[in-house]
This record gives structure tokens, sequence and C-alpha cells, in this order.
């Protein structure tokens, strides 16, 4: 028995280990389903145009830029944890029948973009994203809507703190890594072993711009209770916008209701 209980602690502690130094391959997932590019905006007819990102340590992003020919606002995309930029066409069509140019971008390893994902890394990465429309493209920063699905809504809550932006959109989104973390791996100290945060209830709760928080009580992989979270953080800056459908297709699922939530929460930000 006492080797029994032995074997069983080692082996316990040697998962601890594995998943505190591999947790970025658990949550960043640029091979899935590939970093190889399927389509682009021009599959759909939408006109756009490749956009080389410099960041200011030294990476090098892909990312498309996508003009509109009357614009009411420029959106800022930050895709989820896996794929890369040709996998949100379905969105880019949204966004533009919504009246948006839009600058979507791959993160650091993701796509045709250089380097290897980190917090740190994708939050610089963003920043960078930022920077280029505001300064190559001129955009004015209150016109501009920081729009983020997934880990991409906590990247996008994150920037939404540093910079003076027109609004923000979460969709789908978790309070932190370790918040979710623990509830899937209740059985595990994650909190303990969490070397990233994505904290985007505490940025949300920081930042002073409205907020638009898009979830779903049917998202198998991040319960609704984040959502609801995460417009309590926003407070009176807060809308919260319930589709229907799962995680990955909820928009899609949600059709109008989806469309109409953003168009309206458009209407009130849009200066």
């Amino acid at each position: 028995m006492v080797r029994l209980l032995l074997m069983l602690a080692l082996a316990y502690g040697a998962l601890l280990l594995v998943l505190y130094l591999f947790q970025p391959r658990l949550l960043f997932l640029p091979g899935v389903p590939g970093r190889e590019l399927t389509a682009t905006p021009e599959h759909i007819g939408l006109e756009y145009r490749d956009v080389q990102v410099e960041t200011a340590d030294g990476e090098t992003l892909h990312a498309w830029w996508l003009p509109h020919g009357n614009p009411r606002a420029t959106l800022l995309f930050h895709h989820g944890n896996a794929g890369n930029i040709s996998h949100r066409l379905d969105s880019l069509q949204i966004f533009h029948d919504l009246g948006l140019e839009v600058l979507i971008f791959d993160y650091r390893g993701y796509g045709q973009s250089s380097g290897s994902p980190s917090e740190k890394g994708v939050y610089e990465d963003a920043h960078s994203a930022w920077r280029w429309l505001v300064e190559e493209q001129a955009v004015d920063p209150g016109q501009i809507v920081l729009f983020g699905r997934s880990m991409g809504g906590a990247v996008a809550a994150n920037l939404a703190e540093r910079v003076d932006a027109g609004g923000l959109i979460v969709e789908s989104t978790f309070t932190s890594v370790p918040d979710i973390g623990a509830e899937l791996y209740w059985w595990l100290p994650v909190r303990w072993l969490a070397r990233m945060d994505f904290d985007a209830h505490g940025a949300i709760a920081a930042a002073d711009l409205p907020v638009l928080v898009v979830h779903s009580p049917d998202d198998e992989i991040i319960p609704f209770a984040h959502g609801q979270r995460l417009y309590q953080a926003a407070g009176e800056r807060g809308t919260l916008l319930e589709i229907q459908g799962d995680h990955n297709t909820g928009f899609l699922a949600s059709g109008q209701l989806y469309r109409d939530g953003l168009d309206d929460f458009l209407s009130t930000i849009v200066r």
C-alpha cells in the first residue's frame, strides 16, 4: 500500500511538473488546424491588402487590412488561441456588412507571423497592430473598436487598458486563465501552477471605455458565467449580448441576433 501511494504521489508530481512547464503548448495552438493560410478575403469578394506589422521587440506580424467604401468605424480583430486569420472569413464578412474597415493580424508564431507566442508577446502584438492603425493609417483612436474572441478577448481587454479606443467587444471570453483552468482541472492546484494570467476581468474593470460582452449559455468551452462576470466588471459601461450556439460557431448560429447586437452597440459608441 505504501509503495502504491508513493507511486501515485510521484505520478501526480510528474503531472504537475509537465503542466507547469508546457502550459504555453496547452493554450497556444497555432498548428490547430494549421499555420497554412487556406483562403483570403478575395475568396468571399472582399478587397484587402497584405500588411507586415513590425513589433517593438523585433517580430514581424502578418495581417490583412480590409478597407471599406464608407466606414462607420475601424475594428481591430484579435482572434482566438487556435488557427490563423484565414479561418475568420465569416467574421470578416459580417464586419464588412456592418460598415467596418478591419485590421486582422496573426499573433507571433501563428500563420505567417514570426516568433513564438507568449502572453507578454501577444500583448505586444496587439499594441503593435494598434500603432499601425494610428500611425500608418492615421485612424482616429476614438474610431477604433477593439474586438476579441475567446482568448483574443483577454488580449483586446489588456490593450483597452493602455489605449484610448472607442469601445471594446469581447466574445466567448474567459475571466482569466487561472479561473477557467481551475474549473476544467478542479483536481489540480491550477492557481498555484498558472504561469499565465490573461486577466480579462481585471482589464475590463480597469479600462475606461464602453464594453460589449457577447456570450452564449450554450458555450461548451467557456461557461456563460464567465461572460456574466465580465459584464459585471464593466459596470455601467457594459452591455451584455446573449447569443445562441456553441463556442466556435455561436456567432453564426445566432444570425441576425448577433448582427443586430453588434450594430446597436456600434451605434452608441461611434462618434
